[in-house]
């Protein structure tokens, strides 16, 4: 159908079909009411395709005359899609008694009439129509009421745009009415109409407001704004004036204008100190309007400014750190990495002074999303150590400084950059393994202090710093043997317990307890209050690494067992005292050997694990049998685990290097490319096209990929064949059916209707329509979609049957969305994987058996298929090796992680077999992956014949 409708309509449960006889019955003898619903289903009937020209006499006759403020409206909608000429191409005759009514509402007293009128005036493409309405309309633009002025204004424009020979003199008519007008809408409609009739006209209205260019009304500023923007490629020459009127624009009082103001300033000119003028007011924005949308469009258009203007920011860093003030946690991150992306050599302190603030006022905050807060300040302020050298220090100082008041993730956090910082900076290291050993006494999590003692044994490569170790070691396990001195602890606590004063007394009050056999004796309070603060007293009396023994922590035991090792080894390598070394392997075994002992004990919250006393028992066997000198264990303990934490460092520089690298060269021009002009090409040069032109002028799919998406809904030989064309936009999913009716007779009340399993959901509904013999019928529906889980879309094809009560029902075939569309490969650090890994509370595990060749073609091709990014570096997983263990992770669109552990090992000669982790917040998306891992296992299984 040609014509359009400008208007959506409901559809409202409308499935009965009308004939045209009753139509007219209907809006014969109904009242205004009736005849609201008759118009109704006229309007959806002829939108379904039956026009019904010959209902056009009974609406001039019974619906025309009306007053109803409802049912005109919807008179000017029938007015917008009846068919207005006869087969031969001329005016129908009763468009006469059509125009008339359109000339008496341009006419009417009602304001609100007019205008409505005026609007539908603008839709009129039918020059014999728009004629004898001309002269009303004129005089409508001097209406007392700027509602009728304003539409006024507009229905000129169309006129103009529809045949101009109709009105000549539109671009005079609208420059004499902005001359008189004083309403400000009116104006800018005004002004916006004139600006594309007649540009010279334009212009000098737009001069002759430069002196009062700031106090003028919002709406008028971005009129202006809109059209220098345009007239600044037609008129290059104006465009020093139009950067000044632009530059003045900045300063307006509403936001719209200075946002507006500052995007046409960039596009403009690449001037340092105009683009540095519009990166002030998008930071301005950012700060002061309260809209969290606002700020983030803002935030994202300096980032578009930075990597078009590489340096012209640095000077903006700590104003675009006040954007921290705000308390949404996504605007902070945004505005940390772009600080961040800013920050050079010259204002790195002022950075890192104005971070430690920040890091000061979230320790002593109550905010609720204060812990993630301080997690992004601490991640900022260490990458400001790692790429600026003459910081680290200072940076790492500040973090050990608060690493007593941080909680337990972030303190190991903060172990964690030291590490890396302490690995790629080696002049620190001694300095920083003091300000460690100072930090970590008053630690009380394990965690952190698995991590400390790592960089200890690792890094402590002086005589002194070793013995300031294992000094520190020393204090923090407390007496020796543990088992021995905490017996004598408990005895001395059970005879004070039981001391008697000099009258014959017990120390506190008495009083008679009945005992289990039924016997009454008597009970100390002293006693009994300090059976009831034992743990808590002895806990806070024992030093921190021997309470967190006897609490259970045997990893951290066997952590403590191999630093001790690397300590000895590293001291046996730069120092020849044998009297202090044979005294240290001497009280490291007693140290081993106590834990062991006690770990079989009642002392000990829970028994040692068989791992780790394993462990514990080796190094005690290393140090008996005296194989410290053996290479093979220096090898191991000293190098080998160093090694690996320096090529995990550098894998991770490679590729933030290499991303370094691909968004400097989208950014960059090269001077040997070629200028294109658009004018004199054939084809789209998507960089002088904006936004819109870009996706008009994109390469559309080739019909191979078209034919992947087709999904046969129904058989060949049911009545009516459907198939889909499955379209994956970012939130939902298009489906483009097509229907072709295979009888020979026409299916009336023909619909379609769709359901939905899992977090789909219909959200417009494919309306009623009549298919001919052997007709085609194209239909849309489109599902939203919520999260990233699977879903399957059902649902049936309904038409009427011979009799009136009868109804056909075809069933479609299920149509399951794949939920890869919506998963991304992304990454993140290991201490982020770790924190969501034990945060996460799903968990699928999938075991996997597959006949590839290799352990690497497997990650590849389940990286392929999960879309999932593997965080395990290359380094680490030899292609020599028969076993495999990499960490995956991706993204959804919808804000969903997934996270991925891959253990299998290769079987000499056999599959490879093993099991994948998949680990997310919600169930749905769990559950999908791990269906999506076992379906590659299955189709990586290629079946062989060994007999025939």
């Amino acid at each position: 159908m040609s014509d359009v409708a400008y208007t959506i309509l409901g559809e409202s449960n409308f499935h009965e079909q009308l004939t045209v006889q009753e139509f007219k019955t209907l809006l014969e003898k109904g009242r205004d009411e009736e005849k609201i619903d008759t118009m109704k289903k006229v309007l959806i009937t002829m939108l379904n395709g039956n026009l019904m020209p010959s209902l056009l006499m009974h609406i001039i006759r019974f619906v025309m005359p009306s007053k109803n403020k409802e049912l005109k409206k919807l008179l000017y909608f029938y007015w917008e899609i009846c068919p207005k000429y006869e087969e031969n191409g001329k005016l129908r005759q009763e468009m006469i008694l059509v125009c008339n009514a359109i000339q008496h509402d341009l006419a009417h007293p009602n304001e609100y009439i007019r205008g409505n009128t005026l609007r539908f005036v603008t839709k009129l493409k039918e020059p014999e129509l728009i004629e004898p309405l001309i002269p009303p309309i004129r005089q409508c633009l001097e209406h007392r009421h700027a509602y009728v002025r304003k539409n006024a204004a507009f229905a000129i424009y169309s006129i103009f745009k529809v045949s101009d020979h109709l009105l000549p003199d539109a671009a005079e008519v609208l420059g004499n009415f902005l001359a008189v007008e004083t309403d400000t809408t009116c104006k800018r409609n005004a002004f916006s109409c004139l600006g594309q009739l007649n540009r010279e006209m334009a212009l000098g209205y737009l001069q002759e407001q430069l002196a009062d260019l700031v106090s003028l009304d919002s709406l008028l500023q971005l009129a202006f704004i809109e059209f220098i923007r345009k007239d600044s490629i037609v008129a290059p020459e104006l465009r020093e004036q139009y950067l000044s009127i632009v530059s003045e624009l900045l300063d307006s009082p509403s936001s719209a204008v200075g946002y507006e103001a500052a995007i046409t300033l960039t596009v403009l000119t690449n001037s340092q100190i105009e683009v540095a003028s519009a990166a002030s007011k998008f930071i301005d924005l950012a700060i002061k309007e309260a809209n969290t949308t606002v700020k983030t469009i803002a935030l994202e258009r300096l980032r578009e400014l930075y990597l078009r203007n590489i340096g012209i920011l640095d000077d903006y860093v700590l104003d675009v750190l006040r954007i921290l003030t705000t308390s949404d946690l996504g605007v902070r991150k945004k505005a940390l990495d772009l600080s961040l992306d800013i920050t050079s050599s010259g204002n790195v302190d002022d950075v890192v002074k104005f971070l430690k603030k920040e890091l000061t006022k979230s320790i002593s905050s109550n905010e609720d999303k204060s812990l993630e807060y301080r997690q992004l300040l601490i991640t900022a302020i260490h990458k400001c150590a790692l790429n600026f050298n003459s910081v680290a220090a200072d940076v790492v100082d500040l973090l050990l400084g608060f690493i007593e008041q941080l909680n337990s993730s972030a303190a190991s956090e903060v172990v964690s950059f030291a590490k890396e910082v302490v690995e790629k900076f080696p002049a620190l290291r001694s300095k920083i393994i003091n300000r460690l050993l100072h930090a970590l006494e008053n630690v009380k999590s394990g965690k952190v202090y698995r991590g400390s003692l790592w960089i200890l044994s690792e890094y402590a490569q002086e005589e002194k710093d070793i013995q300031d170790v294992w000094r520190h070691i020393r204090n923090k396990i407390g007496e020796l043997p543990i088992l021995s001195s905490e017996k004598r602890l408990q005895n001395k606590e059970a005879a004070v317990s039981n001391e008697i004063d000099e009258n014959g007394y017990t120390n506190g009050s008495s009083k008679p307890i009945i005992l289990p056999d039924g016997s009454y004796a008597t009970e100390n309070a002293f006693t009994a209050e300090l059976e009831k603060h034992d743990d808590d007293k002895t806990g806070e009396q024992r030093p921190t690494l021997r309470a967190l023994i006897l609490d259970g922590d045997f990893y951290l035991a066997a952590v403590l067992s191999s630093t001790l090792l690397k300590l000895i080894l590293s001291f046996q390598k730069i120092s020849s005292n044998i009297k202090i070394l044979n005294a240290m392997k001497a009280e490291a075994m007693l140290i081993m050997v106590s834990i062991l002992r006690v770990g079989e004990t009642s002392f000990s919250k829970k028994k040692i694990d068989e791992d780790s006393q394993e462990r514990i028992f080796s190094i005690v066997r290393f140090l008996a049998e005296n194989k410290t000198d053996d290479d093979f264990i220096q090898h191991a303990f000293l190098d080998d685990t160093k090694a690996a934490f320096r090529n995990l460092l550098i894998e991770a520089d490679k590729k933030k290097a290499q991303k370094d690298k691909s968004k400097l060269q989208q950014a960059a021009q090269q001077p040997y490319d070629s200028i294109s002009f658009r004018q004199f090409s054939k084809e789209v040069d998507t960089e002088e096209y904006s936004l819109e032109e870009q996706l008009a002028a994109s390469t559309k799919d080739d019909l191979s990929s078209k034919l992947k998406k087709i999904v046969q809904l129904t058989g060949f030989s049911d009545s009516v064949y459907a198939e889909a064309y499955v379209k994956v936009h970012q939130f939902d999913v298009v489906l483009d059916v097509l229907l072709v009716n295979q009888t020979t007779e026409t299916l009336r009340n023909l619909t379609v209707e769709f359901a939905a399993l899992g977090d789909l959901k219909v959200i417009d509904k494919p309306g009623t329509q009549n298919v001919g013999p052997h007709g085609f019928l194209r239909i849309q529906a489109t599902i939203k979609v919520t999260s990233a889980d699977t879903g399957v879309i059902f649902g049936n094809i309904i038409y009427d049957g011979e009799k009136a009560n009868d109804s056909n029902i075809v069933i479609l075939n299920d149509i399951n969305v794949d939920i890869m569309d919506y998963i991304k490969p992304a990454t993140c650090s290991e201490a982020q994987f770790r924190k969501m890994w034990n945060e996460f509370e799903w968990e699928n595990k999938i075991i996997v058996k597959s006949n590839v060749a290799t352990l690497k073609e497997y990650l590849d091709v389940l990286l392929k298929g999960t879309n999932m990014n593997c965080l395990t570096p290359g380094a680490i997983i030899g292609e020599e090796c028969q076993f495999l263990s990499a960490n995956l992770y991706s993204h959804s669109s919808f804000g969903e992680d997934a996270l991925a552990n891959l253990c299998i090992e290769k079987q000499a000669d056999g599959p490879i077999i093993g099991h994948v982790r998949i680990r997310s917040k919600g169930q749905g998306l769990a559950l999908s992956m791990g269906d999506r891992v076992a379906a590659i296992a299955r189709q990586s299984n290629t079946a062989t014949i060994s007999v025939v």
